[in-house]
């Protein structure tokens, strides 16, 4: 939970006192033109700032009752400075400030790209806890597809992912800084306000209530999750006492039930592959928005509402999205990739488990898909990198960094381990990887060295090839296996 903040030290205090007294203006001004920052991650290179490290963020958003006006927000910030900063960056657009304070005393602000750059009263020296307080709008208005607020029939929902928790509220916005999140939501008290985590209270004042929702494990910022609307709060129990809340219009209560109630036997059968679920509770939000995704926000997964309408979509093939986003709750989520490069560990082993279950329980082959996919791989890999380094997504278009490559094309880069060092040791790397990283982050080099500790023997090369070259490396077992040119394939859109 938010760690709680030790007091401004004396000396701060002192030199606040000095500084204070003069204009934060003559302060800012001795610095360096305020510029956008990054952490250096080679896709989105201005993404996540230095010199910090967010412990928790407390989350102050205000519902008008309409999707198309902005929500009044407070962002509050606890964070461990790791550098001298003279000035400090956040990750934030498409809102307005108003106020800016650091440890309760009035900052400069100013915006630069897609950063707000802070310069606080007092210098912050490396090691002291400092807290970050944004008086801000949040607009739910804008493309769909520049990620963010998500605006439905009947409210709003979130996803975040690549790139656009920022559009939401300020943050350092990269899933190698997770941290605690409080949600305190004010909405008019005919809606209902769910969030990441487990409820924390409920207040009505009047004509509005207050929700309160609060993590018990660290999260990426890409993963957060708020939705507002007239919903239903469904609730059931799932492994071992699991909480399991779905979140569904209210009016789609009963027509979705069939669909709801299959969550505590997929968490069970993943739980049998890869050991306990990681979080404390889980559940489904199904929003109706064309998004043309699903996403696996922490505890709460994403859906559209179509996805289990569209009597077009088999029941096998919903059922396999449903356990993807599921998997991704420890593929991803507990365990978060410390670049954007390692992707291909989220998206590739959320896939590998969507066609094992559709294999175990639909009978659909995962041979012949594996198959399939290494036809398609030179192609794929030609239109947007090996699975571990894959292109930097489109200009304007960052959700194109989800391509088949890092699906059913690092799947396959899955499949070709297990063809090389058993079924047995397979499944022991897959336990050790998640229990090992729980609530942490991890590399591309860290599963390659966990991976060849379990085999007794340097992977190194062997997955050199398959997550770095430019062509497939030959399938383990299956030597008659051929990829088609890559100007017979065509890339195609796949859920998230």
């Amino acid at each position: 939970m938010p760690l709680v903040r030790n007091p401004l030290p004396r000396a701060r205090w002192l030199r606040a006192a000095v500084l204070v007294a003069a204009s934060t203006g003559l302060v800012a001004a001795a610095l360096p033109a305020p510029a956008p920052l990054g952490i250096g991650d080679p896709l989105f290179p201005h993404l996540g700032n230095p010199g910090y490290d967010v412990l928790a963020y407390d989350l102050d958003l205000t519902y008008p009752g309409v999707n198309t006006k902005p929500l009044a927000a407070v962002t509050r910030i606890d964070a461990l400075a790791t550098a001298d900063l003279e000035r400090l960056n956040l990750d934030f657009t498409h809102g307005t400030v108003s106020a800016v304070t650091v440890d309760d005393l009035p900052a400069a602000y100013t915006g630069s790209g897609e950063d707000l750059v802070i310069t606080p009263a007092v210098p912050i020296d490396a090691g002291e806890r400092i807290e970050i307080t944004v008086t801000h709008t949040s607009d739910p208005t804008g493309p769909a597809a520049t990620g963010g607020w998500v605006r439905t029939g009947d409210g709003l929902a979130m996803a975040n992912q690549a790139d656009a928790a920022h559009r939401v509220f300020p943050s350092n916005d990269h899933p190698a800084d997770k941290a605690y999140f409080t949600f305190r939501i004010t909405a008019p008290s005919a809606l209902t306000a769910v969030a990441n985590g487990l409820p924390a209270g409920r207040v009505e004042r009047g004509a509005t209530t207050t929700w309160t929702y609060r993590t018990r494990h660290p999260m990426a910022t890409e993963l957060a999750q708020v939705s507002i609307g007239s919903s239903a709060v469904v609730r059931r129990t799932g492994p071992r006492g699991l909480p399991v809340r779905d979140v569904v219009r209210t009016a789609d209560r009963e027509l979705l039930e069939p669909w709801l109630r299959k969550t505590p036997g997929q968490l069970e059968w993943m739980e049998q592959r890869v050991g306990p679920y990681p979080f404390e509770t889980y559940g489904v939000l199904v929003a109706d928005a064309e998004t043309g995704f699903e996403l696996e926000t922490q505890t709460l997964s994403l859906f559209e509402r179509r996805l289990f309408t569209d009597t077009r979509y088999p029941e096998w093939y919903v059922d396999s999205i449903m356990v993807h986003e599921l998997a991704h709750q420890w593929f991803g989520d507990s365990v978060s990739p410390r670049t954007w490069s390692d992707l291909w560990l989220n998206e590739g082993h959320a896939s590998w488990y969507e066609a094992l279950y559709a294999e175990e329980k639909a009978g659909r082959s995962m041979e012949l898909r594996m198959k399939a996919a290494y036809a398609a791989s030179d192609g794929w890999r030609a239109d947007g990198g090996p699975p571990a380094a894959p292109e930097p997504p489109s200009p304007g278009h960052k959700i194109s960094l989800f391509r088949p490559v890092v699906y059913d094309g690092s799947a396959l880069v899955l499949y070709a381990l297990r063809q090389e060092i058993g079924t047995e040791a397979f499944e022991r790397l897959e336990r050790r990887w998640v229990a090992d990283h729980r609530d942490s982050t991890a590399t591309t080099a860290d599963f390659v060295a966990l991976a060849g500790e379990i085999a007794g023997r340097d992977l190194t090369a062997f997955l050199r090839d398959w997550l770095y070259s430019a062509k497939t490396p030959p399938m383990p077992g299956h030597p008659d296996w051929r990829s088609r040119p890559a100007e017979e394939v065509r890339t195609a859109a796949k859920p998230a």
